[in-house]
């Protein structure tokens, strides 16, 4: 019987579900492989091998055509479900009308990014598909390729990274990097010369446990060491820190504005060259002609242009 052993997904032949459906609605094997496009004898083929994985005839012959068996009605509803979810599915990825998708979008970035990029991008969303879902969050960078590979998510919002053949990226947004300290410091007063940035105390922010900065690489370039006194992971800690205490930050400008929003802070230049900080965006080669994977590029490139 059914119940009595268990069927993998990886054994089964999904188009033998085709047929099922094919054979349920026409009540005759020809006219079925008519419809679906395949011989009588392979439509005869298909029923034998679903005879066996259900362990059912299924259909029985009769004067008035192949008539289905209890465990046939039983399941033609779920097979008709998933063939309907199929079926969407394929065309979702040949056209993509965001006005009416309720998709749930899945992308990675840290916290900085979600508070430089996700404000203009939520609002995008709303405007021009409504009833969308955007999950945010934090993937570990050594998983991002899996995490990408395998559907979890959409895009990732990162770092230049080490090239995968099977990653494709685009260079999303880049801002220079600049110095921030609290108002009334008593170590900086009207301007920042070399001096006095080594002579403050730094917060340097990582997602890394260890690990020198591009600040740090291009003070080493010099001869020179920045004291850092507090390593942390978030950038959405940093406002009341550097606005409580005399510790200094130093962070993309489109970060440091965000601080003069929240924080009596001043906002340096760096009086050394360093390198700008980069993001790019980054996607699946597998979802490189998904239609509803391009619109959202577009949309993140969008929302980090504004």
């Amino acid at each position: 019987m059914l119940g009595c052993h268990i069927m993998k997904l990886s054994d089964i032949d999904l188009n033998l579900f085709v047929v099922l459906d094919a054979i349920y609605t026409e009540g005759n094997l020809t006219r079925a492989g008519e419809i679906i496009g395949i011989t009588q004898p392979a439509v005869s083929n298909s029923l034998s091998r679903l005879r066996t994985l259900f362990d059912d005839p299924l259909f029985v012959r009769t004067a008035d055509g192949m008539i289905p068996t209890p465990v046939a009605q039983n399941i033609i509803g779920s097979v008709r479900q998933a063939l309907d979810l199929v079926r969407s599915s394929v065309q979702d990825s040949e056209h993509f009308d965001p006005l009416n998708s309720d998709k749930r979008f899945r992308i990675s970035a840290n916290d900085l990014t979600e508070a430089i990029q996700i404000p203009p991008l939520i609002l995008l969303l709303k405007q021009v598909a409504p009833k969308t879902v955007l999950e945010c969050y934090q993937v570990r960078r050594r998983d991002l390729n899996i995490e990408l590979a395998s559907g979890n998510l959409d895009l990732a919002i990162d770092v230049p990274r080490t090239p995968d053949p099977q990653i494709k990226h685009t260079p999303l947004r880049t801002s220079p990097q600049v110095c921030v300290v609290r108002k009334d410091h008593p170590l900086v007063s009207g301007t920042l010369d070399l001096a006095n940035y080594l002579e403050l105390e730094h917060i340097h922010i990582s997602s890394r446990r260890g690990g020198l900065g591009l600040v740090d690489l291009a003070l080493g370039k010099m001869g020179k060491k920045r004291n850092i006194v507090l390593r942390t992971q978030h950038y959405l800690s940093s406002p009341l820190l550097v606005a409580t205490t005399d510790l200094a930050i130093t962070v993309p400008m489109t970060f440091a504005r965000f601080l003069l929003d929240l924080s009596p802070v001043q906002v340096f230049d760096l009086p050394f060259d360093a390198p700008e900080l980069e993001t790019h965006l980054y996607w699946h080669e597998s979802t490189d002609k998904d239609q509803s994977n391009q619109w959202f590029r577009s949309l993140v490139i969008e929302s980090a242009q504004s």
